[in-house]
C-alpha cells in the first residue's frame, strides 16, 4: 500500500489498517519515496501521492476507492464489507465519499498536527 506520509489524515489510516487483524499482510511504503520508486518504478510517483494505492503481489494496481476496498478485503472480519462495496450500486458511491475526503484531506486531517500534504 503506497500513502501519503505527508499527510496526517493518511498516516492515521494507515494506522488504524495495521493495528487490523490481516489476512493477507499489508505492506506500507511511503508513496513517491526512493524505496516506493525503486520497488514500483511502473507507477506514476506523483499519481500516487493523490490516490492511495495498492499494489498486489502479482502487479494489479488499485487506486482509490478500489484500493481500500482491496485493503478492507485484507482485514480479518472486513471482507463482508468488502464485498458489499464491491458491488456496482455502493462502488460508486465509494468513489464519491473516496473523492471527496481525498480532495479535501489536507483540511480534514488536520486534527492532531498540520497536513503537509498539498490538496489532490
Amino acid at each position: 500500500m503506497l500513502y501519503d506520509a505527508r499527510c496526517n489524515l493518511c498516516r492515521t489510516a494507515r494506522a488504524w489498517l495495521e493495528r487490523q487483524p490481516q489476512l493477507v499482510p499489508l505492506e506500507f511504503l511511503a508513496a513517491a519515496s526512493s524505496g516506493a520508486r525503486d520497488r514500483f518504478s511502473f507507477l506514476d510517483a506523483t499519481m500516487t501521492l493523490e490516490d492511495l494505492t495498492v499494489v498486489g503481489d502479482g502487479g494489479e494496481v488499485w487506486v482509490g476507492a478500489k484500493a481500500w476496498v482491496v485493503c478492507l478485503w485484507a482485514l480479518d472480519g472486513k471482507r463482508g464489507l468488502a464485498q458489499r462495496l464491491s458491488t456496482p450500486g455502493l462502488m460508486s458511491r465509494a468513489r464519491v465519499v473516496v473523492s471527496f475526503v481525498s480532495r479535501h484531506r489536507q483540511s480534514i486531517g488536520t486534527y492532531g498536527e498540520p497536513c503537509d500534504c498539498t490538496p489532490a
